[in-house]
């Protein structure tokens, strides 16, 4: 039930004047609904902007999406952990000439204060952690966070955390994980989950273990979700509504690509050489260098009866067979089993077998 309306703009001071000549490119058809007289004259009111238009509710308003790295968030994470780290080896040094152990006791303790302390200088004032300053990501309320409107340009505007979500979050991540670690270090120095505790402790022991496999289970699920949509990244912030987003829309970066592939490369030829060293002999290498070497009589020098291995004087002397340069009977036997080819630390030869000194 739609009704067409024909109009002209004209002069407020001579209504019956037209401000614009009557033709088709001065005059506007206007679709109105049906109704009452009051109806049609405020929706024309509308149109003609002599008031603001009130939200329709049938259009729904939703924020502008935007995708924040999953890895910036990871990497944030790691380095505030790294961070507390660095801070709990400083002050164990303080601590380095007073009674062995007197810190191992108070552990739990120490982690809560320093995580207390960046909370306390970074969260509570509303200024990110270290990890999240250097992966450009601040903490935002999503209860709070603004739809799409003329305040809104890139998606990244929003309040911080209120008060009531600074504070639930202290006492969730530095307040849970200290009662946690206290728990366990009490259970197991009780024994709770021995059979010949009394029925009550081993049910709570029980208790225990049920609650941190289902929180490792809802923390799984999490996770799977952040891989997915990448908003909260812990169940803490799940729950109180805290999204990682960029504190700024621009970012210049601190370090160069170029840096970073170099430094990539010799990451991964370290690695590499770590786990190909324990797998090589050093004897062999020495060997296998020793015709390169410009020194090549260095092999020959020193005394000759003395054994080249140990450089004492053979206890039980055998010698190299075809070269008969003397060994202890041990030093030489041990190389000869390690190596098919064993070759002569004085003249590099082959050693195809071995024989006790003066026997014929």
């Amino acid at each position: 039930s739609w009704s067409y309306l024909h109009f002209a703009l004209c002069d407020r001071s001579h209504p019956n004047l037209p401000l614009l000549p009557s033709s088709p490119s001065s005059s506007w058809w206007i679709c109105l609904p049906r109704g009452g007289v009051e109806t049609r004259i405020s929706l024309f009111s509308i149109i003609l902007g002599l008031q603001p238009s009130p939200p329709c509710p049938h259009v729904s308003q939703t924020m502008i999406p935007i995708t924040i790295s999953r890895v910036n968030q990871f990497d944030a994470a790691r380095l505030d952990v790294e961070m507390s780290a660095m801070l709990k080896e400083q002050l164990v040094k303080v601590f380095s000439l007073m009674k062995p152990g007197l810190l191992f006791q108070y552990e739990p303790e120490l982690d809560a204060f320093l995580e207390f302390l960046i909370w306390r200088f970074s969260i509570w004032v509303d200024k990110p952690t270290p990890g999240n300053a250097l992966m450009n990501l601040r903490y935002r309320d999503e209860r709070a966070a603004p739809i799409a409107g003329k305040e809104v340009r890139t998606g990244l505007e929003g309040p911080g955390l209120s008060v009531s979500q600074k504070i639930l979050y202290c006492i969730s991540t530095v307040g849970g994980q200290y009662l946690l670690s206290r728990l366990q270090s009490f259970s197991a120095f009780r024994r709770w989950g021995d059979s010949e505790q009394r029925p009550l402790a081993r049910r709570a022991w029980g208790l225990v273990q049920h609650a941190e496999g289902l929180y490792r289970a809802v923390s799984f699920f999490n996770l799977l979700s952040f891989l997915y949509g990448g908003r909260y990244k812990t169940l803490v912030e799940r729950i109180l509504k805290a999204r990682l987003v960029y504190g700024s829309p621009n970012m210049n970066r601190a370090v160069s690509f170029e840096y970073m592939n170099r430094q990539l490369v010799w990451n991964e030829f370290s690695e590499m050489l770590l786990l190909l060293l324990p797998l090589l002999n050093s004897s062999s290498v020495k060997k296998f260098l020793l015709p390169f070497s410009k020194d090549k009589s260095a092999s020959s020098s020193g005394d000759e009866a003395n054994c080249p291995i140990c450089v004492s004087s053979p206890s039980i002397p055998f010698v190299a067979l075809p070269c008969q340069h003397r060994y202890c009977y041990y030093c030489l036997r041990t190389r000869s089993a390690a190596t098919s080819s064993y070759r002569c630390e004085r003249c590099n030869e082959v050693v195809v077998a071995i024989q006790r000194h003066g026997s014929s």
